[in-house]
């Protein structure tokens, strides 16, 4: 919420962790926080949560990726382009309660802009595709799952973003191999 007049920005805490850290990649800086307390944890004390990161969330890889998919073709169903997905801008909020289910938050949104072409979204689709290939190794069947959960919520605007993906990893890859 911007209140322009009153000169108020108000922002919202996300309890929760980075998808980058919770599928393994780690975050540069990253630490470890109690979240009840707001306290760093030592090293010792995080042996569980290394070994798991996704305890206490009630959700498996899957299911993230299909929160990830789903979330961000509704944002391109609202003409709402990110600018820098990757899984440091998205958080993973745990479950409020037992029978709740955890909640994906797409965050930082400064390079967003607002577009209804499909080079538009399927850039943005790209830029995700890259960052899995170089924050999570063999992410390809993570990514894929993105698609089908994209695919299931876009809908008949699918195949138009699909090829159009097509065309900018096809450029993506000609740019990489000339320099």
């Amino acid at each position: 919420m911007v209140d322009l007049q009153e000169g108020v920005l108000a922002i919202e805490w996300i309890n929760g962790k980075s998808v980058r850290f919770l599928l393994g990649g780690g975050a540069e800086g990253e630490e470890e926080v109690d979240e009840v307390h707001g306290d760093v944890v030592e090293s010792e004390e995080t042996d569980e949560a290394e070994e798991d990161p996704l305890k206490g969330y009630n959700i498996t890889q899957d299911d993230i990726m299909q929160l990830i998919g789903t979330e961000i073709a509704k944002m391109h169903e609202a003409d709402i382009i990110h600018g820098d997905l990757t899984t440091s801008n998205m958080m993973l909020r745990p479950p409020s309660a037992p029978d709740k289910s955890s909640e994906l938050v797409l965050i930082d949104f400064g390079l967003a802009y607002t577009s209804t072409l499909v080079e538009d979204k399927a850039v943005d689709l790209y830029v995700l595709e890259r960052a899995f290939a170089s924050t999570h190794p063999a992410s390809e069947p993570l990514f894929a799952s993105v698609l089908k959960a994209y695919e299931r919520q876009a809908g008949k605007d699918w195949k138009a973003i699909s090829r159009r993906l097509d065309d900018v990893r096809l450029r993506g890859r000609k740019r990489s191999m000339v320099g």
